[in-house]
């Protein structure tokens, strides 16, 4: 193996349900990742970083071990595979698009079930996914359950008369309900996180270059939902148009060549300029322009 390739960043990204949004804020932080069909190495456009994409249950282990420098994994996993104090976890990543919102993992049980607190489960059977999570959560309150994995279907463990409550992962609730099942405890809330190996942390190289992609990919993340507007108005209008405007600081505002003008830009949330834009016109603003925003840091 040649010296480069031995000293690249070896990164753990999640395949799966997080596989397309994590590929997606790369894209948007500046990496291209281009996958191939048949294998689970992607390509990407700098030569300081291999990828490799594994099940987000894994990544914890392998970045634990030192078989992946860093890694991109729910805290969930973390959790079960019990790596939390075994990592450095760099920063966390909250995607704000609607299939990566943060989830939670819920306990629930038949909706005409007696049962109404996790005290009520002592002695009863529990399936779920998230075994040594779901042990530690009852053992905490001194309740004792008998925990079994489940394969998949797992809301319908309780319907078919197999377990008495399950722990399932849910952002809204609503396919735990169409189940018949009711929530009663929330065991935890989980969301990505950019992990990195200990060793590989106190290597300068290896370290700069996590921190560029926390860097990076907290910028892209922190664009989602973001745009910018530039705008030219009347100096006479400058305060009615700021008036109008919020930002993440301030509004920037630049002297024309005509001084009776002024050029102001900001950032603001998209889903208020529909809003804003007549209002901005009412009070002066001309030659508006809106555009994305791929990072804000």
């Amino acid at each position: 193996m040649n010296t480069k390739a031995q000293s690249a960043l070896k990164l753990g990204v999640p395949k799966g349900s997080l596989e397309e949004a994590t590929v997606s804020l790369f894209e948007r932080a500046g990496w291209k990742l281009s996958k191939h069909s048949r294998n689970y190495f992607p390509d990407i456009d700098d030569p300081e970083i291999t990828v490799s994409l594994c099940r987000a249950q894994e990544i914890g282990g392998y970045v634990a071990a030192g078989v992946l420098d860093a890694g991109i994994t729910g805290l969930d996993w973390l959790a079960e595979g019990g790596h939390e104090d075994k990592v450095e976890r760099v920063t966390d990543l909250v995607y704000s698009k609607s299939s990566n919102k943060p989830c939670r993992w819920v306990l629930a049980v038949a909706g005409d079930s007696p049962y109404e607190t996790p005290k009520d489960l002592d002695g009863k059977r529990i399936a779920t996914e998230l075994q040594n999570k779901t042990r530690s959560y009852f053992s905490g309150m001194g309740v004792n359950v008998e925990v079994f994995y489940s394969w998949g279907a797992t809301e319908a463990k309780v319907v078919e008369g197999l377990a008495d409550a399950i722990v399932e992962v849910t952002e809204t609730g609503s396919t735990i309900r169409a189940h018949g099942l009711r929530i009663i405890a929330e065991v935890m809330v989980s969301f990505p996180a950019l992990i990195a190996n200990r060793e590989a942390w106190e290597n300068p190289q290896k370290r700069a270059k996590v921190e560029q992609l926390s860097l990076l990919l907290r910028g892209a993340l922190r664009a989602e939902g973001l745009v910018a507007l530039k705008m030219n108005a009347p100096a006479a209008d400058l305060d009615a148009v700021l008036a109008i405007l919020p930002a993440l600081n301030s509004p920037t505002v630049s002297p024309l060549r005509d001084a009776g003008w002024v050029s102001v830009e900001t950032v603001v949330q998209s889903n208020l300029v529909r809003d804003m834009i007549p209002r901005l016109r009412e009070a002066g603003a001309e030659g508006i322009i809106e555009y994305a925003l791929n990072k804000v840091i």
